[in-house]
């Protein structure tokens, strides 16, 4: 009894959570796309050279900010989810009180190198480096933000993480939307300060999602203290040790947080060169090539590979509190829960954003044909993607770093070895290529090393997984039969048209996928009792 009231609160931490960190991830990974629509038809004809200015510059100051934070916010989380577990609070706050030091040393150091290394970064291009030098403000606040957040993911609560980020994208957006609007609209002035404005958003966003989340800490503060209070104390750990403990957890965490950005690294500076040794064309139109995949297709299919994230955030404290207490049957169960509400969840949303790829295009960046198939197959990478977050999430929980990265270091071994290849072969489609051999190397990999290890029942996910892939399959077919009729009545070519289109056919998505899935119970299933009381409630 008491071991299904475990598994049953074990689920339930997990819905919720993931609820949570859903909801704020796409909330603002929708605020993050959307702005693109009047922000892109500001820059009117140089809207793709400044998404590829926008891509490049952010794909280096991403690996800044996991360098600056240094994997501590995850690891932060990990560690005070396992002191909680042994009823050690005390040690966690003392924890994450030595972590917010290191967290203001580090962000110092790291928004240093990236303002002064600014130029052999951008590949020596003078008209990036003060798009690169205005996000180091950023680099500077966001380790601060980054480890407030991973402070409330090792009590398990997502819901402070969720709001703050939500609001530091809207702060953001603003930011970007009213000064894009001012230097391009009302003073005619370059592509080039409108996008290095836009980027020091950034840094304003972040700002405001540290008062937030400061708020939330007075808050719960006051639950906590009594908690320190009881703890059995019976650790004792030193300033130095803890600091130790800090840098030795949070190594691997660079490594593996950083797996994605070196994946788009690799295109961003390999893309040009090689596509440029066998295709005669002008700088200007790589580059726009560039953009089609480098930020205007991902940054929409970011928006689906955002759920495999919150849900990747929120497995690694529940995966280290039941390795913390040695519970291998609750290890397995979690390993199962997870991919199985990542498949429900993320493989319809790919299929019907790639059954949907030409009017989705439209709205955000006008039509476009090799732009809507980049889109196309952009949408199953994020299938790859958002396996390969879980995952990675997943080894880091239970404790299996090094396989971790020595499983990402397979993956971008194929990814360099065959990049040339397919780019030769498939011209813009090729590194999206390259990334998925890359991706599912490192995929099969951890899986088969998951199912030895810890035996979770690959059974049942085999199972639910064809239920899952079979009405994915029809719910794509549904949804592609509804554009090609749609589009009969209404365009896919114009914005409005398009946008009429996509609603029709996303409301067709979700009716098919979510009859087929409640009326088999694989919705209740994977998401437990809270689906029973809606089924029972509308009969």
């Amino acid at each position: 009894m008491a071991k299904n009231k475990s598994q049953t609160n074990s689920q339930a931490q997990l819905l919720k959570g993931s609820a949570w960190m859903t909801i704020g991830s796409i909330l603002s990974r929708i605020l993050g796309a959307i702005y693109i629509i009047p922000w892109y038809a500001w820059m009117g004809k140089y809207g793709n050279l400044a998404n590829s200015l926008t891509a490049k510059s952010y794909n280096i100051y991403s690996l800044f900010i996991i360098i600056s934070t240094a994997g501590i916010p995850g690891a932060i989380a990990k560690q005070i989810a396992k002191y909680n577990a042994l009823n050690e609070y005390g040690v966690g706050r003392k924890l994450f009180r030595h972590g917010l030091a290191l967290m203001g040393v580090f962000g110092i150091i790291s928004a240093a190198c990236m303002y002064f290394l600014a130029l052999p970064l951008s590949g020596f291009n003078p008209q990036e480096v003060p798009v690169i030098r205005c996000l180091a403000l950023a680099v500077l606040i966001i380790p601060i933000l980054s480890i407030l957040r991973g402070y409330f993911q090792g009590f398990n609560d997502m819901m402070p993480s969720a709001i703050s980020q939500f609001v530091e994208q809207l702060a953001r957006v603003i930011w970007m939307l009213l000064t894009a609007y001012v230097i391009m609209r009302v003073q005619h002035g370059n592509y080039v300060d409108a996008v290095t404005q836009s980027n020091l958003a950034a840094a304003i966003g972040a700002v405001f999602g540290i008062g937030l989340l400061v708020i939330f800490y007075l808050r719960q503060k006051r639950t906590v203290d009594p908690l320190i209070a009881q703890s059995n104390n019976q650790v004792q750990v030193s300033t130095n040790s803890l600091l130790f403990e800090i840098i030795q957890q949070s190594i691997p965490f660079i490594i593996i947080d950083s797996g994605i950005n070196i994946f788009q690294l690799v295109d961003q500076y390999t893309f040009h060169p090689m596509i440029g040794s066998f295709m005669h064309v002008p700088y200007d139109a790589i580059e726009i090539w560039y953009a089609l995949f480098g930020l205007n297709a991902n940054k929409l299919i970011m928006i689906v590979v955002s759920l495999s994230t919150a849900m990747a955030v929120t497995a690694i404290p529940l995966l280290s509190g039941a390795h913390a207490r040695r519970d291998y049957r609750d290890i397995s169960r979690q390993i199962g829960n997870t991919l199985e509400l990542f498949l429900f969840v993320l493989l319809p949303a790919s299929l019907g954003m790639a059954a949907i790829s030409d009017p989705l295009y439209t709205i955000f960046y006008g039509y476009d044909r090799l732009g809507a198939h980049v889109l196309y197959l952009s949408s199953f990478t994020a299938i790859s993607l958002g396996m390969f977050t879980v995952l990675m999430a997943i080894l880091q929980g239970l404790d299996e770093n090094m396989y971790a990265i020595r499983y990402l270091i397979f993956g971008l071994v194929i990814k360099t070895i065959v990049q040339y290849p397919m780019i030769r072969l498939f011209k813009v489609y090729g590194p999206l290529l390259a990334t998925n051999l890359g991706l599912l190397t490192v995929i099969a990999m951890s899986l088969k090393h998951l199912s030895v290890k810890y035996r979770w029942r690959v059974d049942r996910i085999m199972r639910r997984f064809i239920g899952i892939a079979s009405f994915s399959i029809v719910m794509f077919a549904a949804v592609f039969v509804a554009v090609k009729l749609g589009g009969l009545f209404l365009s896919p070519y114009q914005r409005l048209s398009a946008m009429l289109l996509s609603g029709l056919a996303v409301a067709v998505g979700v009716l098919v996928y979510g009859v087929l899935s409640l009326k088999t119970g694989l919705a209740e299933n994977i998401l437990g009792s809270r689906v029973t009381r809606i089924m029972q409630k509308f009969r």
